[in-house]
């Protein structure tokens, strides 16, 4: 009988990346984007608040919108943080 690795082909044995630390460095850290406006779920993550939330304030007029292409409603960076410094 013949052990099963020798009708295998050898080859050289090929370095994997590792898990964990070692394939963290080599991707940088995601950072926040920062564009001029969100989506409304968008803006409801990033101030930690239900989606709902969000489209009351706009509805109240207590945030400001803007209607995008196709109807999508926007909100501008300025105008949430304007809210927070608000609060």
């Amino acid at each position: 009988m013949t052990p099963n690795n020798e009708n295998q082909p050898s080859s050289p044995a090929i370095p994997r990346p590792a898990c964990g630390a070692a394939a963290s460095e080599r991707r940088p850290a995601a950072r926040p984007v920062e564009r001029l406006a969100y989506s409304i779920q968008e803006a409801a993550d990033m101030l930690g608040v239900n989606y709902f939330s969000v489209y009351r304030l706009i509805v109240r007029g207590k945030l400001k919108a803007c209607r995008a292409l196709r109807g999508k409603l926007l909100v501008p960076r300025t105008e949430l943080l304007k809210l927070l410094q608000s609060q």
